[in-house]
């Protein structure tokens, strides 16, 4: 999955592929190891939380928690609530979905539940089931702060006959 410097690419990128011919790349801080790891074929119930990045190959049944990277990869199968910094997803992820910074999905993604995040990007070829709730990136006492201004409708008619 860790690339070195050979092929071009920064050694504090990771591939959801795993192999130099994904396009698909992650940023993450320098130094940071991948927190945990579910292997194709390998079948998880339970709760997940971490810090860091952790990529699902595997079936996850349960709750997945972190404010890092969280990396679903193509034949991952996912039912679960989970909430993620980021997400990049390749697999099928069914339960409600909170992404805290973006949440990526690439084809051939298949999504079934409810996503909140406040920036999503949808490759061609993916299947979205379910609700989608984008939030600000302005926290919320800024935005109430702001006071409405009322735009005034007459009652009346502005042009009125005067009798003589």
């Amino acid at each position: 999955m860790w690339k070195d410097k050979q092929d071009g690419r920064r050694s504090d990128e990771v591939d959801i592929e795993g192999n130099a011919s994904s396009l698909e790349s992650v940023r993450h801080d320098p130094g940071q190891d991948v927190s945990a790891f579910v292997g194709k074929g390998v079948v998880f119930k339970g709760t997940i939380t971490y810090n860091g990045t952790v990529r699902i190959d595997g079936t996850l049944d349960g709750e997945i928690h972190t404010d890092g990277i969280l990396l679903v990869g193509e034949e991952a199968v996912i039912t679960a609530k989970v909430t993620a910094g980021t997400i990049v997803c390749k697999g099928k992820i069914t339960g409600d979905i909170h992404a805290r910074d973006k949440m990526k999905l690439r084809a051939p993604a298949i999504i079934n539940g409810g996503v909140t995040t406040p920036m999503l990007s949808i490759e061609e070829g993916v299947l979205f089931n379910g609700t989608l709730e984008m939030e600000h990136a302005v926290s919320h006492s800024q935005h109430e702060a702001t006071p409405l201004h009322s735009i005034g409708i007459p009652s009346e008619p502005a042009i009125r006959r005067v009798s003589a």
